[in-house]
C-alpha cells in the first residue's frame, strides 16, 4: 500500500490543528489594517454615500409629498368644475322651461284673445 504511512491518532489531530492554523492565518493575512489609509478612505466614502443616499431618499419623499398635493388640487379642481359645469346645465334647463312656459303662456293669451 503506496498512501499508508502508520500514522497514529496524535500525528493525524496535530496534522489537522496545523491545517486549521494555516487557514486561520491565510484568512486573517486577508484582512486589512482598520487604521490603513486606503481602509479609512473607503469607510469615509462609504459614509459619504450613505449620507448621499440619505438626503436623496429625502427629496425623493418631499417631491412624492409634492406630487401628491398637486394631484389631490387638481382633483379638487376637476370637482369643483365639474360641479359648477353641472350647476350651469341646471340653470340653464331651468331658464329653458322657464321661456317655453312663457312662450305657452303667450300663446294662451292670444287664443283667449282671438275669442
Amino acid at each position: 500500500m503506496n498512501g499508508y504511512r502508520g500514522d497514529n491518532f496524535d500525528d493525524r489531530r496535530k496534522a489537522a490543528m496545523d491545517a486549521k492554523k494555516a487557514l486561520l492565518e491565510r484568512f486573517r493575512s486577508t484582512i486589512p489594517d482598520p487604521n490603513d489609509p486606503a481602509v479609512v478612505a473607503r469607510r469615509e466614502a462609504d459614509v459619504l454615500r450613505e449620507q448621499k443616499e440619505r438626503e436623496r431618499a429625502e427629496a425623493r419623499k418631499i417631491a412624492r409629498k409634492a406630487e401628491e398635493e398637486r394631484l389631490a388640487r387638481e382633483k379638487a379642481e376637476r370637482i369643483a368644475a365639474a360641479e359648477a359645469a353641472k350647476r350651469a346645465e341646471t340653470l340653464r334647463k331651468l331658464q329653458l322651461l322657464a321661456d317655453q312656459k312663457k312662450a305657452r303662456d303667450a300663446r294662451y293669451a292670444a287664443r283667449k284673445a282671438r275669442k
